[in-house]
């Protein structure tokens, strides 16, 4: 089951939304409605499945209802309709008690400007959603500096938010969010107000806390290359409408139209695709150390390959050219493993970018392996190239 479901979402602006719902379902445009009614369409029939410990991201430019949409999850914002769940429990009918303490304990949020106490210091920032929930001071004292050390501000606790950097001042928000040990970590542009190496600093951050405490993050905006580093899914909207969905390598390799198009016209390909993307569409042809010289020969004369990569259970031991397979047969040889030759390889994981630069050095063939070593298949050259270039590939 998904950690948040969101199905078929609304949201109009004004005094009179519901009366203008049905004309909005029936297909009346966001400009048509605001000429005619003087509201505005937030939001149109959104529907979203997101899965426990993923990070998802959802993005858009200004007025692209992205910060609309997730103020929608804890109900900060009503839907005019539309159905949120949460664990299966319907977010809607929670009475206003219940909604309280779901924001409270369920779902924790991250702000653009930070959202600090200027009176209060570090160590009372980070501990806000705890005096909340009404833990006693010692306890929360203790586990928000437990938070604050995670972040990296041990030794900031008595500090006041006016004497911090604003990206210090963005990591005592995580610590806070943090703290209440909520399954759900909100965060509407969470990095947008920082400069851009405290912004990777701060990617850096979230990614390393990530893989230790697997949260389910939902995570805001405008920057595509913030979106396809952080996200396990991405979701666009324009207008307020859902106009692509999936994760960062198919809405890269696949746009679904000139808006999204627009999007990646700049973005650094190499550091999202990976090896895995560039793989060869020739079937390879595989042996294994214990192939016979005469059986091997055979098989790659068949398929007139002038070499085959050679397998110890799944992994990759070596290559055989047809040369060295006849020299094993002239030798008497009871099978292969004795005549390999080396062969470079990359795991499937590796970026494009850092494939590129072995492909310039290294003119054999080279291979791609998985997490344990096991071979997957041979490295396309030209792949790498419409991959990383697709306009400099076209152009040639």
């Amino acid at each position: 089951m998904s950690k948040i479901e969101i199905r078929g979402i609304y949201k109009i602006f004004g005094r009179h939304e519901q009366a203008c719902l049905q004309a909005v379902q029936g297909g009346m445009s966001k400009a048509e409605l605001l000429g005619k009614n003087g509201h505005t369409v937030g939001l149109r029939d959104i529907s979203l499945s997101i899965e426990a410990g993923s990070i998802y991201v959802i993005m858009g430019l200004s007025g692209s209802g992205k910060s609309t949409l997730i103020r929608h999850f804890n109900r900060l914002i009503e839907p005019t309709a539309g159905q949120i769940l949460v664990d299966g429990q319907d977010v809607m009918a929670l009475g206003p008690r219940e909604l309280e303490q779901f924001r409270q304990r369920t779902m924790s949020m991250v702000f653009q400007r930070f959202g600090l106490f200027p009176h209060r210091n570090v160590l009372e920032n980070a501990a806000y959603g705890l005096q909340v929930q009404g833990m006693p001071k010692s306890e929360r004292e203790a586990k928000a500096r437990h938070w604050l050390e995670q972040v990296g501000l041990k030794g900031f606790e008595k500090q006041f938010p006016r004497q911090l950097s604003g990206g210090m001042q963005q990591r005592v928000g995580l610590a806070r969010a943090l703290a209440t040990d909520a399954d759900i970590l909100l965060m509407d542009e969470a990095f947008s107000a920082l400069d851009p190496l405290i912004r990777r600093e701060m990617q850096d951050q979230l990614l390393a806390l990530q893989a230790k405490l697997n949260k389910t993050i939902v995570f805001i905006t405008h920057d595509l290359d913030e979106a396809l580093r952080l996200g396990n899914r991405i979701a666009i909207l324009k207008d307020g409408e859902l106009v692509q969905e999936g994760a960062p390598e198919d809405i890269l390799l696949n746009p679904a139209n000139e808006y999204v198009q627009a999007f990646l016209q700049d973005v650094n390909r190499g550091k999202v695709l990976t090896a895995s993307h560039a793989l060869s569409e020739r079937k390879a042809l595989t042996l294994t150390t214990r192939t016979a010289p005469a059986r091997a020969l055979e098989r790659l004369q068949e398929r007139a390959f002038d070499y085959a990569p050679v397998l110890d259970g799944r992994n990759l031991r070596g290559v055989l050219t047809q040369s060295a397979a006849q020299r094993a047969l002239e030798a008497g040889a009871r099978d292969i493993a004795g005549y390999l030759d080396d062969v470079a390889s990359v795991p499937a994981s590796t970026g494009l970018d850092e494939v590129l630069g072995q492909l310039l050095r290294e003119p054999q063939p080279l291979a791609v392996t998985g997490d344990d070593g096991e071979f997957v298949g041979w490295l396309s050259r030209k792949k790498v190239v419409q991959l990383v270039s697709p306009a400099l590939d076209s152009a040639a």
